[in-house]
This record gives structure tokens, C-alpha cells and sequence, in this order.
């Protein structure tokens, strides 16, 4: 039997435009600790510019980066649930 205090929960994160060019993937699957309530959009882009390099750098405060969970835009501060879609994309412009 898993232990219930180490395990995880997943969600799925894409990465569109010029995030999934930086990155060189389009999605990935991201474990997230079962200990911490809620879990936000902004605690899934610290996990991910924790990495440093490209990450830290492209999702860093002030650079334009817009979230959507399941398919709804949504801020920074919007809980994120096991089983959900985070997709990270920069402003569309038209033209």
C-alpha cells in the first residue's frame, strides 16, 4: 500500500508559441506533493522556474505569459486540481 503523506498528484502542462520552442517540448506531466492545499497557477510556475536557466528566465515576473486551466483563461492565483490542463502561452497579437 503507497503511503498517502508522499504521494502525488499529476497535471498536465502545455507549453504553446515561443514557450514550446524555448522549452523543446510541447507538454508534460507534472507531479505535484499531496501536502499542499490549494496548489495555485502560481505554484506551478514556481515549480517550473525552479528549474533556472530558459525556465526561470521565460516565466520570470514581467515577462508576458498568459495561463488558461481546462481550457479557461485564469490568474495567478486560481487553484489548480490533480487531473487538470495548464497551458502557459504568450499574448496573441493579430495582424
Amino acid at each position: 500500500m503507497r503511503d498517502s503523506a508522499s504521494a502525488t498528484h499529476t497535471v498536465n502542462v502545455v507549453y504553446l508559441a515561443r514557450l514550446r520552442e524555448a522549452f523543446e517540448r510541447g507538454a508534460e506531466t507534472l507531479p505535484l506533493p499531496t501536502d499542499v492545499d490549494p496548489i495555485t497557477v502560481a505554484d506551478i510556475l514556481a515549480t517550473l522556474m525552479a528549474r533556472g536557466g530558459v525556465w526561470a528566465a521565460e516565466l520570470a515576473p514581467g515577462r508576458a505569459v498568459r495561463v488558461a486551466v481546462n481550457y479557461a483563461m485564469t490568474s495567478r492565483d486560481a487553484p489548480v486540481h490533480p487531473g487538470d490542463e495548464v497551458a502557459l502561452f504568450p499574448p496573441v497579437t493579430g495582424g
